[in-house]
């Protein structure tokens, strides 16, 4: 029975795989030049994309993990020391402050490499 189950789960999840991983193909193909046109426009797009992706995606993370780590240091601490707890957190709010900060530099650079890219006119004309 569990067999004819997980098979039934891995076929549904393989389909929803290739379905997912074929889609992009399906929409790219407006940005496909036609005729003699240069495929640069084409490998400058995903460029940015994927810079633009792992940028914030990054980011995202770093962040993530800096306020995880200040949040923590803060209840251990607090835990230890319960008198203190104010200044505790206020200085937990500024850690996470500056950590969130690199999340919106993070946002900031994947827009740059999206809508305002410096270099676009070198490989777009």
């Amino acid at each position: 029975m569990s067999h004819k189950f997980g098979k039934k789960i891995f076929t549904a999840l393989t389909s929803v795989a290739v379905l997912l991983l074929a889609s992009p193909v399906v929409f790219a193909a407006e940005a496909i030049p036609a005729g003699g046109e240069s495929y640069i426009k084409v490998i400058f797009a995903f460029g940015a994309m994927l810079g633009s992706g792992l940028a914030i995606g990054l980011g995202a993370i770093g962040a993530g993990a800096g306020i995880g780590s200040a949040a923590s240091g803060a209840c251990q601490a607090v835990g230890r020391n319960p008198g203190v707890q104010g200044k505790i957190m206020m200085t937990m709010l500024v850690g996470m402050a500056m950590a969130e900060s690199i999340a919106i530099y993070a946002l900031v650079i994947s827009l740059v490499l999206l809508y305002a890219n410096p270099y676009m006119r070198y490989f777009l004309g």
